[in-house]
């Protein structure tokens, strides 16, 4: 079973977008980890849609028929709202400090915990959670 790929690629200048694409197509060839399976569309990949202004169950049947992350980020920005240089910032910033002094903070600190990584006060944000907890860091 995979793990998916880091939350910092980039699609179209979009990070994370390439991550959620990526838990899609491990999910569909069922390949996923299955500590990824409780959350698919569900928290960051929700927010990355609701963003998008598309479901994640027509973002999952699109991928389902094929293309490539800019292919499908494409389709996205069809079926939802075609985002501006300025959105695409908003969403980056979001992305990359979530979980540092906001909502998310008490639960990085749990998932922290969780894992072992209490101890890293370098980890603020649930992206570099992600490099951690997946491996890619540490």
């Amino acid at each position: 079973m995979k793990k998916p790929i880091t939350a910092y690629q980039e699609t179209l200048g979009m990070i994370y977008v390439a991550r959620m694409l990526n838990k899609i197509r491990l999910n569909q060839a069922h390949e996923l980890h299955e500590d990824f399976h409780a959350n698919l569309g569900k928290g960051m990949d929700g927010r990355c849609c609701g963003f998008l202004r598309v479901s994640y169950e027509d973002l999952a049947s699109r991928v389902a028929k094929g293309g490539s992350d800019d292919d499908i980020l494409n389709w996205c920005f069809e079926s939802g709202r075609k985002l501006d240089e300025g959105d695409v910032f908003i969403w980056n910033s979001f992305v990359s400090k979530y979980g540092w002094r906001d909502g998310a903070s008490e639960m990085l600190i749990k998932r922290k915990k969780e894992s072992g990584l209490e101890n890293l006060d370098e980890l603020q944000t649930f992206a570099e959670y992600f490099e951690y907890d997946e491996g890619r860091k540490g």
